[in-house]
């Protein structure tokens, strides 16, 4: 499978947030992710299906929406119909996963499961066969700009083994040129980084550079 990046919008200038769209757009971007919070199950506060509806207009790339949510369950169709390609829900928010995953299949997206950086993987193993990605949080969820979670590599290859070859596994958190290839070496196929991209002058470099190092990961 071909590693993907995503830029994270959470990074992005949201003064001029059409211009940002359009550009990691340009420079190459494969997906664009998208945090949506509630202030409830991470102490921030971002946007809902009114906002993502006027940023599908602006792109041509799929919209990747990963809900830090208390209650992700009733956003699903207002999701889907604002246009997004796939939606992650966190298994720590979802007392009945499977039904919530099922919901998300049947709106016609790809339903995910994120999972926490000290959340057992055991918790989604169940789950995987109603799952067409996981995204891995590399940092704990709610803010951009942290500093990665080294033993985040090794969850991934924990998780390479358990689900293997077909499974996406997105990871979001502290992504960079340094870790890219470590990541990869370990399983992971969709490299989601914010300030690595929006941060960088010259995003279609950040982004080659970026796909660069994956590619050393894929040869190991």
């Amino acid at each position: 499978m071909n590693v993907r990046i995503a830029p994270s919008l959470l990074a992005a200038d949201f003064s001029r947030i059409a211009q940002e769209i359009q550009d990691v757009e340009k420079a190459g971007a494969d997906l664009l992710h998208l945090d949506i919070m509630d202030g409830h199950f991470v102490p921030n506060l971002t946007f809902g299906p009114p906002v993502v509806r006027s940023l599908a207009r602006d792109t041509r790339i799929p919209l990747d929406a990963h809900l830090m949510v208390t209650d992700p369950d009733p956003l699903i169709p207002a999701l889907a119909a604002a246009g997004v390609a796939r939606i992650a829900v966190h298994v720590e928010a979802c007392p009945h996963l499977h039904r919530t995953l099922q919901s998300i299949g049947d709106s016609g997206i790809e339903a995910g499961i994120a999972v926490n950086p000290a959340s057992a993987l055991s918790l989604i193993e169940d789950a995987l066969p109603w799952s067409s990605f996981v995204l891995v949080l590399s940092v704990n969820p709610g803010f951009g700009g942290q500093d990665f979670i080294p033993e985040s590599v090794e969850r991934i290859r924990r998780l390479r083994r358990m689900a293997g070859d077909s499974l996406d596994i997105s990871v979001d958190g502290g992504v960079c040129r340094d870790n890219a290839a470590d990541l990869v070496g370990a399983g992971a196929t969709t490299l989601i980084a914010g300030s690595e991209i929006f941060g960088a002058a010259d995003r279609a470099r950040s982004i080659a550079v970026l796909r660069q190092s994956a590619d050393h990961g894929e040869s190991r």
